[in-house]
């Protein structure tokens, strides 16, 4: 799953990075070999450079206090997938710190914020660092895991994305229960429109299609929607966004072979866990 906190990065090679530097776009701040730190021109090269080289080669770790061998994986944080607004990327690199760090131009999920607060970036829960409701910013954390398991790699300044607060138990439940744990990316692989309402098809792995059924919940993006139909043989499914939905999403902005963060239903792997573990034979023989 993406990480739902920052985690504080060293870069193994330290230097003072120029300003240009530190306001490069994702895709010229990740370096491959470690001795020799080439800049990465494309979107391509950074991903091959996520997916091949070992993370231990890029970044190094802050030592942490030993910690139990069995630690909880409770949800901190949970969202209904009913997008807030639209946010723009300000900056994307790394800060003074030498973390990773995206800065967001945003208004209503800043109403009421505070610091390690959660807000879904793309269906990507992030933990705000910082914050300034004057200039209505703020900014989150990005652990190299996060940009292997999101699209959130392909953003630039300027980009576009979808931002909701997590619950509060005030909140009207409007979609379904969306963690922010993105479970891998998807590509949309068709954009068809019928009056003002637009089709849209994605592409996805074996691994996730099988958690994903007709009229069943899915956020794309953050977003919650409903699937409508599940090609098992192109490994697709589709869903439909009604004009309302297009002026309010990323989604309809994006193109054909662009990826989009992907959340199953937790119910289905909930159930598939259940059943491998034997518990319906247990009740049976009880």
């Amino acid at each position: 799953m993406a990480l739902s906190c920052p985690t504080t990065l060293l870069y193994r090679h330290r230097r003072n990075p120029s300003p240009a530097e530190r306001t490069a776009s994702v895709s010229d701040l990740f370096a491959t070999p470690p001795r020799q730190m080439p800049q990465i021109h494309s979107k391509l090269a950074l991903h091959s450079a996520l997916k091949q080289s070992p993370l231990s080669s890029i970044f190094i770790k802050l030592p942490k206090p030993h910690q139990p061998k069995f630690t909880s994986n409770t949800v901190k944080s949970l969202f209904t997938g009913i997008v807030e607004e639209m946010g723009t990327i300000e900056h994307l690199g790394f800060d003074q710190n030498d973390s990773f760090t995206m800065k967001i131009k945003a208004k209503t999920v800043l109403e009421g914020v505070h610091l390690g607060d959660s807000i879904s970036v793309n269906g990507t829960c992030l933990t705000v660092t910082e914050f300034d409701t004057v200039a209505s910013e703020f900014s989150v954390g990005l652990a190299p895991e996060t940009l292997r398991k999101t699209a959130l790699g392909e953003l630039e300044s300027g980009s576009l994305v979808n931002l909701e607060r997590a619950l509060s138990p005030s909140t009207r439940m409007g979609g379904h229960f969306v963690q922010g744990h993105v479970d891998g990316t998807g590509e949309i692989v068709d954009l068809t429109a019928e009056g003002d309402s637009l089709w849209v098809k994605v592409k996805v792995k074996k691994e996730m299609l099988k958690y994903i059924v007709p009229k069943g919940f899915i956020a794309v993006d953050g977003t919650s929607l409903t699937v409508v139909d599940v090609f098992d043989d192109e490994g697709c499914f589709n869903f439909m966004l009604v004009a309302y939905t297009q002026q309010k999403v990323v989604i309809a902005l994006k193109k054909v072979g662009q990826k989009v963060n992907l959340e199953v239903d937790i119910l289905g792997k909930y159930v598939e866990r259940l059943l491998s573990s034997g518990f319906v034979d247990s009740i049976k023989s009880s």
